[in-house]
């Protein structure tokens, strides 16, 4: 039987724990702060270490009025606490050095792989909205954006050049980051394809990076017509603007990345059905690049599922992350009786299906 002792200290340590839950933002917030002010940038471009008084002076010269130093290094306290920076102290007593970390290489703004612009786009106030309507949601349904916004979010994008370019940037961003992944770890199921659609691809990131390691694949770049509009120019690659829900462009097979994931169970059997049309009864697969929710999961990105999940809500009308029974249950009724579950050094990983 506890003591009370015992009793009291489990006690407080929950205590903590909501404290800590309630001010999570906090965490995200300083994140946004840094990549706005292009701290990791600053660093990097002094050699991978910096003072405060360096890291105010480049933003000075950013043509900011003079800088707070003081909210500036209070802000980077709680960033070196959550390990995305270092701090190192000479020896010689001169001032502290910052440094990078593994955790801030990801937000250098000119990488070749980076995650600011996801950063940027998921904080921002029109995006965060959503998550306020979730006791609002449970208590009546409908759709998290629409109700902090007026409208759903690929309607917004449409009307809003300016959001539609920072969706855009961030889902480009996280594209090369997963295209990595799927570079590296689905080399052979890339081989053996001679024409290959991305359907809902952006503005062509992913399918331009596989034609570009595959050059004997034939790509095309799929999605809504006002995406395709702004996607520039690429080798091997043809845009095409339209509507999956109506009909996908033929090809010997379909990719999806982070696509099934935004629409519920009946839009995506709809979507499924259109990419059996799409490819050849046999030797035809479709390729989609997705989480699948372990309930037990201890992987590094397995917790990350989770929050997806809640994330889909916000963002999406109806869509969900989902365990691999219910991915088995969507691929049935679409015509994909057959499947495998490839994983590839990323985030997601990679369901392929085939039509018999």
């Amino acid at each position: 039987m506890e003591t009370k002792e015992v009793a009291e200290t489990t006690l407080l340590q929950g205590q903590a724990e909501i404290w800590k839950f309630m001010f999570g933002f906090a965490d995200s917030m300083a994140l946004k702060s840094a990549v706005e002010l292009r701290i990791a940038d600053i660093i990097h471009s002094h050699g991978g270490a910096a003072t405060l008084s360096q890291i105010a002076s480049t933003i000075n010269n950013g043509g900011s009025p003079s800088p707070d130093i003081n909210c500036l290094a209070r802000i980077m306290r709680l960033l070196v606490r959550r390990d995305i920076f270092t701090v190192h102290h000479p020896s010689d007593s001169g001032d502290p050095l910052y440094n990078l970390t593994d955790s801030s290489k990801w937000l250098l703004h000119d990488s070749e792989l980076t995650l600011a612009p996801m950063l940027l786009m998921e904080n921002h106030p029109l995006l965060m909205a959503p998550w306020h309507c979730f006791s609002q949601c449970v208590k009546e349904g409908g759709i998290a954006f629409k109700k902090a916004n007026g409208c759903e979010i690929w309607d917004f994008a449409s009307a809003n050049p300016e959001f539609n370019s920072l969706f855009n940037d961030g889902m480009a961003c996280t594209s090369k980051v997963v295209t990595r992944g799927i570079l590296l770890g689905y080399k052979e199921g890339l081989s053996r394809i001679g024409s290959l659609v991305d359907v809902g691809g952006g503005t062509g990131s992913l399918i331009s990076e596989i034609v570009k390691a595959n050059p004997h694949i034939k790509g095309i770049n799929f999605d809504l017509p006002h995406v395709v509009s702004t996607a520039p120019e690429y080798r091997g690659v043809c845009h095409i603007g339209g509507d999956m829900f109506h009909a996908i462009p033929n090809a010997d097979a379909v990719i999806m990345k982070w696509i099934m994931h935004d629409w519920g169970d009946e839009d995506c059997i709809k979507i499924l059905r259109n990419c059996k049309k799409a490819i050849p009864r046999e030797n035809g697969k479709v390729i989609i690049v997705e989480c699948v929710v372990k309930p037990d999961g201890r992987g590094p990105f397995d917790d990350m599922a989770f929050v997806f999940d809640l994330l889909m809500i916000a963002h999406t009308s109806g869509g969900k992350e989902r365990t691999e029974l219910e991915w088995k249950k969507i691929l049935e009724e679409g015509g994909f009786p057959r499947y495998k579950i490839i994983t590839v050094p990323a985030f997601p990983s990679i369901i392929e299906a085939y039509p018999e």
